[in-house]
């Protein structure tokens, strides 16, 4: 998964505005107490973190 796919996959989930926020905001116990944008910096594939937000967010198995 690119970035770009991560980004749209969590807008279509959350809303623009809501997944602009999760990505700079939310800690996320899964991405190693970091955000979003935190752990891709860190270089965590866009793949991973799509996983731990429907995790984290029980983002039904048909979205994921």
């Amino acid at each position: 998964m690119r970035y770009t796919a991560l980004r749209q996959r969590m807008a279509e989930e959350f809303g623009e505005l809501r997944a602009d926020t999760l990505a700079r905001d939310h800690v996320l116990a899964g991405l190693g107490e970091r955000t979003v944008n935190q752990a891709l910096e860190a270089g965590w594939e866009p793949k991973r973190v799509w996983a731990v937000l429907c995790e984290s967010f029980e983002v039904p198995g048909n979205r994921r």
